[in-house]
């Protein structure tokens, strides 16, 4: 009896050993949380999702960090509302057990999570959400590595200027993107005295027959039209503003860096022609050699440019990786120490985060660039640069008439 007594605590202890190792290199998971369905903009959380993947496979190719534990990746779709953001960052955090979530592409959604975020306490990060309020609340758990939406404003109100444009029209959705964009463009109009007038139209999102409001700022007669919708209702308005005949006549601007995909000509034809939009990558730009090694498996794997989506998903899962491997834990406290103490490498420069004052607590900008499409089907690699000044590669072309 004892000897059968003692073969078992042997074979107990010697099963418990085996089982140690296995639960010290239990995976470590990040959240990614974007849209992938209607009515968010399914494409850009496609390719974030893409660029999050990417960085994946390379930390784990490389044997993982900590010791050797691997990444694992735990994607949700927010569909671009705040109710499945919500959800969804409930889940990664509780359920999942997520050491950080990326991915925040719609400023409403993020809003909506960010509350969550704190009670939880799971840093959260803006991969394209802009509204400046994002930031602007000095939030323990909020991070963001993009652009903000009053230094995008003061970049077209720049180019708007030198342009010497006298009529600017805005068609924007009704999220916090659109309206913070139309109220930013408004203050930063008073505030600047720009010597144009400016008209705003907010539109439901919902709403798939924008064919009134193209017509009444067609009415108008306006020299510029600026493009706030997101995914589908930016389709909509180039395709719906070019069948009335406002577009391509009257120039537009589109808020940000849709056309760049390889799904814009599909969506629009010729009817993109012409168009500028906001571009924070572009080919020609040099990148850290962690970017390069990036841009090339891309083209090799997806033969095409990348767009900036996957390279700042990519980036923010290196950069979650470094600050641990810093750290030496995915402990959140030690992890948000690193955050906020050490200088990571991102895709085109150095990324540090620090608490600024007004929306720069916690973010980190990439540039911003005014790129130009003069036929249809035109690349994006050969897309001409025409703002800002220093960096351009040609001028805004205006259409000829049709």
């Amino acid at each position: 009896m004892l000897k059968a007594f003692k073969t078992v605590v042997l074979a107990a202890v010697a099963a418990i050993a085996l089982a140690a190792p296995s639960f010290a290199q239990a995976p470590i998971k990040i959240g990614v949380l974007t849209p992938l369905s209607p009515p968010g903009d399914a494409g850009a959380g496609q390719l974030i999702v893409r660029g999050a993947k990417m960085g994946v496979e390379e930390l784990n190719a490389q044997g993982g960090i900590l010791g050797g534990r691997k990444i694992e990746l735990v994607i949700e779709d927010d569909a671009g509302t705040p109710e499945k953001g919500v959800a969804g960052l409930r889940k990664l955090a509780s359920q999942d057990k997520v050491v950080a979530v990326i991915g925040q592409f719609h400023s409403s959604v993020m809003e909506a999570t960010q509350d969550l975020a704190e009670q939880l306490k799971v840093p959260v990060f803006s991969t394209q959400a802009s509204a400046k309020k994002l930031t602007e609340k000095h939030l323990t758990y909020t991070f963001r590595t993009h652009v903000i939406d009053p230094d995008r404003v003061a970049l077209w109100n720049k180019w708007i200027t030198q342009q010497g444009f006298k009529r600017v029209a805005i068609l924007a959705e009704n999220t916090d993107y659109g309206i913070g964009l139309a109220e930013e463009t408004k203050r930063q109009f008073a505030a600047s005295n720009i010597k144009a007038e400016l008209k705003s139209i907010i539109f439901d999102r919902a709403v798939v027959d924008l064919t009134p409001q193209v017509l009444e700022i067609k009415n108008w007669k306006p020299d510029l039209l600026i493009n706030v919708g997101l995914g589908t209702q930016m389709y909509i308005i180039i395709k719906q503003a070019f069948d009335v005949g406002l577009t391509p006549a009257t120039p537009t601007l589109i808020s940000y860096d849709a056309p760049a995909r390889a799904e814009y000509w599909k969506n629009v034809g010729e009817k993109g022609a012409y168009a500028a939009f906001i571009v924070y990558y572009h080919p020609t730009m040099k990148l850290t050699p962690r970017g390069e090694a990036f841009r090339t498996r891309y083209l090799d794997q997806f033969k095409e440019q990348p767009v900036y989506g996957a390279l700042n998903a990519y980036a923010q899962v290196m950069l979650l990786a470094d600050a641990m491997t810093a750290a030496k834990s995915d402990k959140t406290d030690d992890l948000l120490k690193s955050l906020l103490s050490n200088k990571f490498v991102g895709w085109n420069g150095t990324i540090s985060f620090t608490h600024g004052e007004g929306p720069y607590w916690q973010q980190w900008s990439p540039p911003i660039l005014f790129l130009q499409y003069t036929k249809p089907e035109q690349p994006f690699t050969e897309a001409k640069i025409i703002f800002p000044p220093d960096l351009k590669t040609g001028d805004l072309m205006m259409a000829p008439k049709r």
